[in-house]
């Protein structure tokens, strides 16, 4: 967990620079997406945190390279989701995302468009379940269209004490 956070830091560090930049912003999301799916593949199966098939903290070799892997390929296509992305995309997006977690049956799409740009998306949550820290959480498939081009996601978010949903 030490290499997601440090490659999270520099990615943050970087995308800074460019403040209100929806590139930096679409790489930071991105490079965050992308470590914790490096994570979670080497995490030996089940992709939840502890206990995978080495046991609590027993992980296999490799899996700093596989989090960075994860973490430039999800920077990438974050970027390239940024670029395109607006305001008014991000903000219905955000809307959709929200609905999703909170009210959508496991399995059922939320989806949003924003007719000025034409980019739209959708959420398709999966069942609710308790976190260690108590928090209730869902794992999520995310898909964005940009341009007729339709890139994929998947993640988890879990309730916040105000009732919001953090993708984590």
């Amino acid at each position: 967990m030490k290499q997601v956070t440090a490659i999270i830091l520099c990615v943050f560090t970087l995308s800074a620079c460019e403040q209100g930049s929806k590139e930096g912003f679409g790489t930071f999301m991105g490079a965050i997406g992308g470590a914790l799916v490096g994570a979670a593949l080497t995490d030996g199966g089940g992709g939840h945190g502890r206990g995978g098939r080495y046991g609590r903290g027993g992980r296999g070799g490799g899996d700093g390279a596989a989090i960075m892997l994860g973490a430039l390929a999800g920077a990438a296509i974050g970027n390239s989701i940024g670029k395109s992305l607006d305001e008014a995309d991000r903000i219905k997006m955000h809307q959709a995302q929200q609905a999703a977690f909170e009210n959508y049956p496991s399995g059922q799409s939320a989806t949003w468009y924003n007719p000025d740009t034409g980019n739209s998306g959708s959420y398709v949550p999966q069942p609710a379940y308790e976190n260690n820290e108590g928090q209730y959480c869902r794992e999520y498939q995310q898909t964005v269209t940009i341009g007729g081009q339709a890139e994929n996601a998947y993640g988890k978010a879990c309730r916040q004490p105000d009732g919001s949903w953090k993708i984590v």
